[in-house]
């Protein structure tokens, strides 16, 4: 019965993960398709850059609510006790398929955004002190430079950095999830790397509103 319980509550997660806020609030608010301009992706960064501050905050915070939702689905499975291993697994099973329908959302023919946010969201639901200080990271370096993509790098790496030496948490999968996902948080914005350092990367508009 917990096996069953488990995977409807995987496929829930993945549903949640794949609801493309930046496509939706674009064509009912401003009449475009967020994915026709500037990267291309249906993300909280290419919002920022098409459709302006406002818009942006509203998708960055919905994005993360995403992934605290899916991770908190591990509370519907009352046999699973807090704090375990199997309820941290849990948890990263859930926020990870969330992260996917980000990236692959089933309602918008599976072309969604980098996930970034939503994985923001999913460490927020697994320890929520690191998500903050990863986040404070991401604040702190996105006022300073105005590049979203370098924000997310930075605070992607640092996560591993952070869980390691200074919240000292020692759960092996926790530790390789925040090292691979550094990894691929880098693999995915290989072409922003590119640009900032050639120094064409767009930056957000953090202080004006889309015309």
């Amino acid at each position: 019965m917990e096996i069953i319980l488990i995977v409807i509550l995987a496929i829930v997660a993945y549903l949640v993960g794949s609801m493309p806020s930046s496509v939706w609030i674009g064509k009912a608010y401003h009449g475009l398709d967020v994915r026709d301009f500037g990267s291309g992706n249906a993300g909280a960064t290419n919002t920022f850059r098409v459709l302006g501050t406002s818009t942006g905050i509203v998708v960055l915070f919905l994005d993360i609510v995403k992934g605290v939702t899916a991770t908190s689905l591990i509370h519907y499975i009352p046999t699973v006790e807090h704090g375990t291993e199997q309820f941290i697994n849990l948890q990263l099973l859930f926020g990870l398929l969330s992260v996917v329908g980000h990236i692959f959302p089933v309602y918008e023919n599976f072309k969604g955004g980098k996930g970034i946010a939503t994985l923001f969201g999913m460490l927020i639901g697994i320890h929520y002190l690191l998500a903050l200080a990863c986040v404070g990271l991401f604040i702190l370096v996105l006022l300073l430079t105005k590049y979203v993509s370098l924000s997310s790098i930075l605070a992607a790496i640092a996560f591993p950095i952070l869980t390691i030496f200074v919240f000292k948490r020692d759960e092996p999968l926790l530790i390789t999830f925040g090292i691979v996902a550094a990894i691929l948080v880098v693999l995915t914005h290989k072409k922003n790397i590119s640009r900032l350092l050639t120094g064409e990367e767009s930056k957000a508009n953090l202080f004006k509103a889309r015309q």
